[in-house]
């Protein structure tokens, strides 16, 4: 099953697909501003040419599992892509990606490794 990830941010949104098989994960790239109407619009875009058969939202919980202000923040964003996008649409910790991405060699922006950390993640927690 091929899944596309979203570590979304107000400022950027890192994109992460996956193969056909569900196994590996690659950074795809960033889209500015994706809670805006553009912003959308343009992960739509990257959600119609992937093909997709879900898409999984990194939700910033705290250290102790709690919702805060971000978390808060993207449950709206999710709502909104949910109206909009034609595939589900779940969401997944994403607890420490950023800190994998920062520590991640590469020519991809942070943002984009960031939502490959958590595709891998979710993928590793579906093959069980």
């Amino acid at each position: 099953m091929k899944v596309l990830a979203l570590d979304y941010g107000r400022a950027r949104t890192g994109v992460a697909v996956s193969d056909e098989t569900g196994t590996l994960a690659r950074p795809l790239g960033v889209v500015r501003r994706a809670g805006t109407d553009a912003g959308t619009r343009e992960l739509l875009d990257w959600i119609e040419r992937e093909q997709p058969a879900l898409v999984v939202v990194g939700m910033p919980l705290t250290l102790r599992g709690e919702r805060g202000e971000q978390a808060n923040e993207t449950i709206g964003f999710v709502e909104r892509l949910r109206k909009r996008c034609t595939v589900p649409v779940e969401t997944y910790d994403e607890r420490f990606t950023t800190a994998l991405a920062e520590r991640t060699p590469g020519r991809h922006e942070p943002d984009a490794l960031a939502a490959a950390h958590l595709l891998e993640g979710y993928l590793t927690r579906l093959a069980g």
